[in-house]
């Protein structure tokens, strides 16, 4: 791939950690954008940078990237002393500060931001970051203008770079895997309760190799199919009857994300196999449009045109995909209205499902990467129904 996610086009020497790569990108993009700096905090953006994953809590946690044209542009971490031996054994970050309960954070980050430049000037936050945190930040640096790290990391996060292919690649292996387990399920299934079988794909996936479920687990038997985002619960599954199964684990942090809508220890109604030829159709035409230069609405249109066709059109409620990455749903959303070309290096999902209330739902699931000739599916089990 030829975008500076993938390449180095100053012709110097390409870092072998990726995380530092990140990080050198994002400096540039911050002089780009105007921004004399970044700040992160426990987030998806804080993982992207660095590598280390953590959850928000209470304790002052930051990331500080400069921007590229900075008199000291090297980037730093301030953590709670707690997480020290962590943070420097997750991370490539040459400068690890550290506070210790007792001190005063907001002085800590003062003055780290003084020290790189940053106590004035225009800084970028984390999107996600919690309000007590963006005041501290304010309070650290009055005289700094604020805006969103987006404006630097969006336009890197959308398109995966080598390591993070390699991770969502293996992340949709292990939903692949626990497809074939569930078929090999067959009629043992009849009488599980969703919840049952929900928890039985947990343990297939870690078994194949993945961390956690990426999102709670879809099991929507027969009527309960016809709620997209029905989740599980005590429903009890029953022979020949559509079972929506929307699930996938983490890899390296990043998710799979794959629907089959299987039928277990018998043959579904006529009217279902109608309906799952119509959705297995549209979600070949759409993972057909998706190529460089493709708007991302018109991926949405070729799978809509399909279920339309078959009559089905005000039973596909939802738009026909989404994109991922650390993040299970973000940029590029497959919706009308969005006329954002696709790019080599972007993966999402192709998605298109038929609701019937109070009847069953179908919906089957892929996720594609854009190549630049076409796409490549990440998901390669069967599709059909059994």
């Amino acid at each position: 791939m030829t975008d500076d996610a993938h390449a180095d086009r100053s012709g110097g020497e390409r870092p072998a950690d990726p995380h530092e790569r990140r990080r050198e990108l994002a400096a540039r993009r911050l002089d780009e954008a105007g921004a004399a700096g970044l700040v992160a905090f426990p987030s998806r953006n804080l993982q992207y940078l660095t590598g280390f994953a953590e959850e928000p809590g209470e304790r002052h946690f930051f990331l500080v990237v400069p921007a590229a044209s900075a008199a000291d542009p090297e980037p730093a971490l301030l953590a709670p002393a707690l997480y020290e031996t962590q943070v420097r054994e997750a991370t490539t970050v040459g400068e690890v500060r550290t506070w210790s309960d007792g001190d005063d954070p907001v002085a800590a980050t003062r003055e780290l931001l003084a020290d790189r430049g940053l106590d004035s000037g225009r800084l970028l936050v984390d999107d996600t970051m919690w309000a007590r945190f963006t005041q501290d930040l304010r309070a650290a640096a009055p005289d700094a203008e604020w805006g969103l790290a987006s404006e630097a990391l969006a336009d890197l996060r959308v398109r995966k770079d080598d390591a993070e292919l390699t991770a969502l690649r293996e992340a949709a292996g292990v939903a692949d895997a626990v497809v074939g387990d569930l078929r090999d399920l067959g009629a043992d299934a009849v009488g599980m309760t969703e919840a049952a079988l929900a928890d039985w794909i947990a343990d297939r996936l870690t078994e194949r190799g993945g961390r956690g479920v990426s999102f709670e687990t879809v099991v929507g038997a027969g009527e309960n199919g016809a709620k997209p985002h029905h989740g599980h619960g005590d429903r009890e599954i029953r022979a020949g009857e559509p079972v929506v199964l929307d699930f996938g684990t983490r890899v390296d942090g990043y998710p799979s994300d794959q629907t089959r809508t299987l039928a277990f220890g018998g043959e579904p109604s006529e009217a279902y196999r109608e309906v799952h030829e119509v959705v297995r159709e549209a979600q070949a035409a759409g993972v057909e449009a998706v190529g460089p230069g493709v708007p991302a609405s018109a991926v949405d249109r070729a799978a809509r045109e399909v279920v339309e066709a078959a009559g089905y059109g005000d039973a596909f409620v939802h738009r026909t995909g989404h994109g991922v990455g650390l993040d299970v749903h973000e940029e590029p959303y497959l919706v009308a209205g969005n006329d954002r070309p696709l790019e080599p290096g972007m993966v999402c999902s192709v998605e298109p499902g038929i609701y019937l209330d109070g009847r069953f739902g179908c919906r089957i699931e892929d996720l594609v990467v854009v190549t630049e000739d076409g796409c490549e599916r990440l998901n390669r089990t069967d599709r059909g129904w059994a």
